[in-house]
């Protein structure tokens, strides 16, 4: 297993959570994006990718290379919807999970959204990632990863 982290736009109190749980549960950790990233130091379970610029780069690269039994961590509804397809168990860095049950409805609305967005209306954006968001993102990896780690995982 393979924890991979879609790093562009991950807040940085999640690539802590997750570099830390690498450590603690000996799980290799990729972090990828089309930005220079610092590489934790001391934990040799964590290596970043450093992929090219464009529009969706990183999420090709994990999409590509993830395979069925890993984890990922994305707000990228429709890369979470592939990966979901494949096997990958997907978790939001707001502490949502996405499953073969709610990665449609979830992809839907985003593409509602996103139309309502070119039509020119404010359909506002998420709130501030803060503490709360922080607390649900740690207890979701951590029983996603124990999940998985078990074999018990529905995905």
């Amino acid at each position: 297993m393979k924890l991979w982290i879609d790093a562009d736009a991950a807040p940085r109190d999640v690539k802590d959570i997750v570099c830390r749980a690498a450590i603690r549960l000996d799980i290799q950790t990729v972090l990828v994006a089309n930005q220079r990233l610092q590489q934790p130091a001391n934990n040799p379970l964590v290596t970043a990718i450093r992929v090219e610029g464009g529009p969706d780069v990183a999420d090709r690269h994990i999409e590509a290379h993830a395979q069925p039994g890993d984890v990922a961590v994305t707000a990228d509804i429709p890369l979470a919807a592939l990966l979901v397809n494949k096997g990958v168990a997907v978790i939001d860095p707001r502490g949502g999970e996405y499953t073969p049950d709610n990665v449609g409805e979830r992809l839907s609305v985003r593409n509602f959204m996103d139309q309502a967005r070119v039509t020119g209306i404010d359909t506002g954006g998420p709130s501030a990632y803060g503490a709360k968001e922080k607390r649900a993102f740690a207890a979701t990896l951590d029983r996603v990863l124990t999940s998985v780690l078990r074999g018990s995982h529905p995905g």
